[in-house]
């Protein structure tokens, strides 16, 4: 038998995460990152951010790490995971407000990174009118226990409904913050650095990075220094949906990236 990975075609997430509007998920899962010090720090102290040949190949490498994750088989999976082990356990990080030297391994940080992620995607999806039920979204934050497992996670240790997943945030946001000393990510998305070839999809990077941000709980919203009303609620999911609606438009061999149309191909069979 074929070997589909950590997932398959019965899973919820193969059917949520080939969905474009996703892209949207993604970076609101990178603004919930950077709200927990640790983390943030141990980004800003290991990489060069604003370098751009650092930037973008950092960016290629997250991403096929997501792409391997979520389609790959579990041999590929395993590759991906251990080298994104090994780099997470060399590297420290300092934390200036108690001169604790920390690793980026450290599951509190691992944890809140994956709960971050799958609360964006799960977040995107239904409010951009990805049919799920509630049941559904539930299998969802299961099924991404394996997923933490690949970055060195017990499963058991992170939330495997939504109300676990709700409550862990809950617990968790008396030590949130935007650290001072990084840039807001705002400004860096008016001056992202972007090879080359890309450079015509710099002016939709900033509007990409407004839209992800109010898709953040409003709590969230505010430790940017942001507004966060109501209004701003119900205009990040009416433009969810109209860009997920509108993106229904072009056709699937476009719409799909190559490994979402395979996954959805094996759906339907």
């Amino acid at each position: 038998m074929e070997d589909l990975g950590l997932f398959g075609p019965d899973s919820v997430t193969w059917r949520v995460m080939g969905e474009p509007i996703l892209l949207v998920g993604g970076f609101r899962a990178l603004l919930m990152q950077g709200l927990h010090p640790r983390t943030m720090r141990g980004v800003l102290q290991n990489s060069a951010l604003m370098d751009p040949a650092e930037a973008w190949s950092r960016f290629l490498r997250t991403t096929e790490f997501v792409r391997v994750r979520t389609y790959g088989t579990l041999s590929e999976v395993e590759k991906a995971g251990r080298r994104v082990r090994r780099i997470h356990a060399r590297l420290t990080g300092l934390d200036p407000d108690t001169g604790e030297r920390y690793r980026l391994d450290d599951p509190d940080g691992l944890r809140w990174v994956h709960v971050g992620e799958v609360d964006s995607y799960l977040s995107v999806a239904r409010r951009a009118g990805v049919r799920l039920s509630d049941d559904d979204a539930d299998t969802f934050v299961g099924e991404w226990r394996r997923a933490a497992e690949v970055v060195g996670l017990d499963p058991a240790d992170v939330p495997g409904t939504v109300a676990e997943m709700r409550d862990y945030i809950e617990g968790e946001r008396p030590g949130l913050g935007f650290v001072p000393e990084a840039a807001h990510p705002l400004l860096l998305s008016l001056k992202a650095p972007l090879p080359l070839m890309l450079t015509p999809l710099k002016p939709a990077l900033p509007a990409v990075t407004l839209l992800a941000f109010a898709t953040l709980p409003r709590w969230a919203r505010r430790m940017y220094g942001l507004p966060a009303t109501p209004v701003g609620d119900l205009w990040a999911t009416a433009t969810l949906r109209a860009l997920h609606t509108g993106l229904h438009f072009v056709p699937a061999g476009v719409r799909y990236a190559p490994d979402a149309r395979r996954a959805r191909r094996l759906m339907a069979a």
